[in-house]
């Protein structure tokens, strides 16, 4: 069975590659790491961790994204509802919030969530964004915790995947079949 590892990336848009990069290179201080792009496309990815990114598509017709507050419900097509990143320390928080507060972004009060404290704010691009700290002795990925009062039938089955929920493979991808198609970037490296 495979195994995830983690986030590789996640990919927004932008209609405005230069302030994309100035919040997020110069003001959360992501490494821009590579940049792909033709005529009418670009594709540009930042370093969100060792081993996570964070890609923007520019788009010149994109618009940003009308104001939401964070987890108000959306009646009609929606495709998620913030984007939440780790802080290291807990005064990460308040570091990140003066910097936000002094290039003029909006900021929330710290919000404590039980497992997380949190900051909610907007990219130039009106992303949602949020910015959390793990609290310290509470460990949800060891130890989850169902507070739901009205849970969904799937999680009063538990934490842990449930096998046979799906089909299985009868047999692998034969090796003669398996083929990698060139993309954006593939003869960069």
């Amino acid at each position: 069975m495979f195994k995830l590892t983690g986030l590789n990336h996640l990919a927004l848009a932008t209609s405005d590659m230069d302030k994309t990069i100035h919040y997020w290179r110069d003001l959360l201080g992501m490494r821009l790491v590579t940049c792909l792009g033709r005529p009418g496309y670009r594709q540009y990815f930042f370093a969100l961790s060792e081993n996570e990114l964070i890609a923007f598509f520019e788009w010149p017709g994109v618009k940003p994204v009308p104001y939401k507050r964070h987890g108000d419900p959306v009646d009609g097509p929606f495709i998620f509802d913030h984007v939440s990143f780790s802080v290291e320390k807990e005064e990460d928080l308040w570091d990140l919030a003066e910097r936000l507060i002094t290039a003029d972004f909006p900021v929330s009060n710290v919000v404590d969530h039980g497992f997380i404290h949190s900051i909610y704010t907007y990219d130039p691009n009106g992303i949602p964004l949020e910015f959390s700290h793990n609290v310290e002795g509470v460990d949800i990925l060891r130890h989850p915790l169902m507070a739901d009062k009205s849970p969904s039938a799937a999680a009063l089955e538990g934490a842990e995947p449930t096998a046979g929920r799906w089909p299985e493979p009868d047999e692998p991808i034969p090796a003669e079949e398996r083929m990698i198609v060139p993309g954006d970037g593939s003869g960069m490296f």
